[in-house]
Formats: structure tokens, sequence, C-alpha cells
């Protein structure tokens, strides 16, 4: 796989434990267990980072606890804003772009990266710990060029791991063992107990952003693209708007997704072995999955979106997908996505081409989904 261009992002922090991590955000009683169901298989030169976690998982439980005490209760009794809009899809399809536009609209609040960092307290901490941490804050994200920064949105599967719940994306801390808690994909074979601990901590998570900005939610994280039929359980008006992306370009760039997280943010020195089967897999459950939910979504409540036709004509696919979901008026927001745009007009993504025997196998493997979409099985 030859890649043209690379953003350097964060990499540089690889075994520097004084650099933040996700799971800097973890309580002790989502961090200790994690470590014991992985036989505290860390790698030598990462034990000052997972010495360090383990001293913050104690001090973000304190804090969770002072946030219910101060918090608990209108947590408790709040409400939200409607029932929420999810940005879906494929990692590397676009869901970032989307929910960064999505967000530009003050009527919409959202989960940023402090938010997801610490859920279990950020009503509590964050005035205090935002300004103190930041400078340990990479200024742009690992895997690409786009910035990062403890306002910008960010996907809420990340808080769903600092509370403690079962997630895919724990395979991030100990990424030489098997890929842990798939179930927690789709959440379809996993005990009704687990099943309701999940729906109580996504809720109270949503809760605690409202009691912050009692406005309308708009979530990104490709995870909830398994979970169509069971988030229309919770919230029967969502809207969620699906993106999709060519093939060609998504294999590559989840491939580099998952080596700078695993390398970043793994307590293991990561081998890779089986990532690209992992990814071609997860590719393919994830559409099955979707493609078998999606018509349990009502009429008005799903829009699709091309991230080619999103990069050329972003504002009449943005019109499109507000008339298409009734979000409201467009005019409103049109000014400040017009500057978005105005603002990254140097920015450059990475580019990739596939030797030629991996594109075949990637042209077959996701056959229908090039098919379905209708995206060249040529590599351009």
């Amino acid at each position: 796989m030859q890649k043209k261009s690379e953003g350097l992002g964060s990499g540089g922090y690889v075994d520097k434990p004084w650099f933040l991590r996700f799971w800097d955000g973890m309580t002790a009683t989502g961090w200790f267990p994690l470590l014991l169901r992985n036989r505290f298989c860390i790698a030598p030169r990462r034990w000052a980072m997972a010495l360090l976690m383990s001293c913050l998982s104690i001090m973000n439980f304190g804090l969770s606890l002072l946030q219910m005490l101060f918090f608990g209760r209108r947590i408790a009794r709040t409400q939200l804003q409607g029932d929420p809009v999810f940005v879906i899809g494929h990692w590397r399809s676009g869901t970032t772009l989307l929910h960064e536009l999505l967000v530009l609209d003050e009527r919409h609040t959202y989960s940023n990266t402090y938010d997801c960092f610490a859920p279990s307290h950020f009503l509590a901490s964050a005035g205090v710990f935002r300004p103190l941490l930041k400078a340990l804050l990479p200024k742009q994200r690992p895997m690409d060029n786009m910035a990062a920064g403890w306002d910008c949105p960010q996907e809420d599967e990340f808080a769903l791991c600092n509370l403690g719940m079962r997630s895919p994306y724990l395979t991030i801390a100990f990424p030489n063992r098997p890929p842990q808690n798939q179930e927690f994909f789709e959440l379809k074979d996993v005990s009704p107990r687990e099943r309701a601990r999940w729906q109580r901590g996504m809720t109270w998570f949503l809760k605690c952003l409202t009691v912050r900005t009692p406005r309308r939610i708009v979530l990104k994280s490709p995870p909830h693209t398994f979970r169509v039929k069971l988030l229309l359980e919770m919230f029967p008006k969502a809207r969620f708007i699906h993106i999709i992306r060519n093939p060609f370009v998504i294999f590559p760039s989840t491939i580099n997704l998952w080596k700078r997280l695993y390398r970043n943010d793994g307590l293991q020195v990561p081998t890779y072995d089986g990532l690209d089967e992992h990814v071609f897999t997860t590719f393919l459950r994830m559409y099955e999955v979707f493609d078998r939910d999606r018509s349990l979504i009502p009429a008005g409540q799903l829009c699709e979106v091309r991230y080619e036709e999103l990069v050329a004509h972003p504002l009449a696919e943005m019109q499109r997908v507000y008339e298409e979901l009734h979000l409201g008026r467009f005019d409103e927001v049109r000014p400040k996505m017009e500057a978005y745009f105005a603002a990254k007009a140097d920015y450059k993504t990475n580019r990739y081409q596939l030797p030629a025997e991996l594109a075949a196998e990637v042209a077959g493997r996701w056959a229908t989904f090039f098919e379905r979409y209708g995206y060249s099985k040529e590599q351009c």
C-alpha cells in the first residue's frame, strides 16, 4: 500500500506517558476491569503510561462522585431537547466533516472532545481542567490533518468507553489481543442486563450534554451504523445521516486510522497482525446489519450523502440534508458553513494508491457495496 501524503498529526508522542490519551479520562470502575480482562499484558515501555492512567482513573472516580453530588438530581430529571441526530457511516467516510458542519448550527449541541475524555465529570471539571490540560492536547488528529481541540466534536463511543461501558474501541488499548467486545457493535447478542446498562449509560451521557447546553444533540460514531434498530427503540424520532465514500479510499484510510490509534493509545507495541482482515470483515458486517435495518427508519428520518458530492458541492448538499430531515431553515447556518469552507480552502486530504492485488481484493470482497452505491471497481 503506497501512501502519497500523510499528515503526521500527533504521531510523535508514542511512548511519552505525559501526553493525553483517551483512557486518561476513564474511571477506576472501567479501567481496572479492563486491565484484568487483558491479564495486564502491557508492554514494558508502556508501564509508565499504565501507571499514570491507573492513578488518573482513581481521580476520575472521585470527580465523578463530585459531579453526582452537585449535578446528579438535575441530570436525572433533565429531558432531551428532541431526539438526536446521528451521523453514521464507516470510519474515514467523512463522518467527522458532516459532524463539524452540523454543529456550526447554534440550534444544535454535541459531544466535544473534553466531554468524551471526561464523561463522568465534565460538568464539574471542565472549567478547571480544560485550560490546564490544553498544552498536552495535540493540535491535529493522529490519522489526518484535521484540527484537534477540546471544543471539536468527538465520537460519543469514546465517552461510553470512559464511563466503563464495553465497546469494540477497547481493542485500541490492547491491539495485540483478539478484537474486543465485538458483540457490542450491534448489542443484539449481549445479555439483557448488559444491553440495559449500555442504554442507561448512553442516555445518562446525553442528559449530561443537555444539562450543559439544552439543544438538539448531534452525535457521530461509526459504531452507531450497527445500532439503527436499538437507537430507534430508544429515540423513535431520531434522524440519521448516512455518509458513504469510495471503498478504495476507505480501506487504506481505515488501516491508517487503526495503526495510528494502536500506536499512540495502546498499552502494547502493536504488531498489526490480522488488521487487514479485521477491516475487511467489520465493513462487511456493518453493511449487512445496516442494509437489514435501514427499512426500520421512518420516512423523513434518513438522508444519505456521498462524500464526493459533499466536498464538490458542500452548500447544496447540506441544504438538501436540512430539507430532507426538516432540521430548520438552512439560511440561518449558511454563512457559517461558507466561512468554514473558506477557512479550509488549503486543506489537503491524505491520498492512497493500493497495490493491484489488494485493490482487486477490496473490489471483490466489498462488491455488494460497490454495486449498491454505484462506485467503480476500477481504482483510479
